[in-house]
């Protein structure tokens, strides 16, 4: 890993961990594309992949009443920590630019769902139905692009609910399922040393960023740096998607 690259991607964490610290999710969404676009998506994962789980296991017990979002968000979050275990299995077997496509889907679907209010009948029509399977796909997409949010955030607003339970709700469910893609990669022994020293270094970078994020939390205003945030997701993303028709 050269010197340039690991610049400028811990200034990309450093500004991702502010942002996930001051609203409470969104850490993965911004460095993943932005590496995958000089990588793979598989090495874009693993390098984020222990810098997102602390910074989800923080931001989670930041917002207090830990027991009780256990309790309440435990079995979505298991749920979608098992089709994060396999969408992993997936994208070790074939790593493919196809995930990149997806990925830029996943960031367009969540800069919809922020500036629309969509319904989807079928989480009224079928509730238990629903429950099962919907945690369950987006934990394979997050297990396939580090990206699961979008779908998280559909499911929140679709089930009303509040900020802190959505906050909460999504960082379970990153957490676990960060957990289970450590362990999947892990046993098939898909980190390297760069990777891991990368990963340790970077925890160190971002924890004053993601402090500082935290603590401006209920002062800041959020709305100009949000807004700058979609801009920039939605340049990554159709980047993507020209870098994925570019390598048909």
């Amino acid at each position: 890993m050269d010197l340039e690259f690991f610049i400028l991607i811990s200034i990309v964490l450093i500004f991702a961990a502010f942002v996930h610290g001051s609203i409470g999710f969104g850490f993965a969404l911004i460095p993943t594309p932005i590496i995958a676009i000089f990588t793979d998506m598989q090495t874009a994962i693993l390098l984020t992949l222990l810098p997102t789980l602390v910074v989800n296991l923080v931001s989670f017990l930041s917002e207090g009443n830990s027991k009780e979002a256990v309790v309440r968000f435990l079995p979505i979050a298991i749920i979608t920590m098992i089709g994060s275990a396999i969408g992993t299995q997936i994208l070790i077997f074939s790593n493919s630019d196809i995930f990149k496509l997806l990925l830029a889907i996943s960031i367009l679907l969540y800069l919809y769902t922020n500036n629309k209010n969509i319904s989807i009948s079928v989480f009224s029509k079928y509730p238990k139905t629903s429950f099962i399977l919907y945690p369950f796909v987006t934990g394979i997409v997050g297990g396939l692009t580090n990206v699961m949010g979008p779908m998280l955030m559909i499911y929140g607003i679709e089930l009303k609910y509040s900020k802190a339970q959505f906050i909460q709700m999504m960082n379970i469910c990153f957490l676990l399922g960060k957990i289970v893609q450590i362990f999947v990669f892990f046993i098939n022994d898909s980190f390297t040393k760069t990777e891991v020293s990368f990963s340790l270094i970077t925890i160190l970078i971002i924890s004053f960023s993601l402090y500082l994020g935290i603590k401006i939390k209920k002062q800041i205003d959020s709305k100009l740096y949000i807004k700058l945030i979609k801009i920039l997701l939605f340049i990554i993303s159709i980047i993507l998607i020209t870098q994925f028709i570019y390598n048909l």
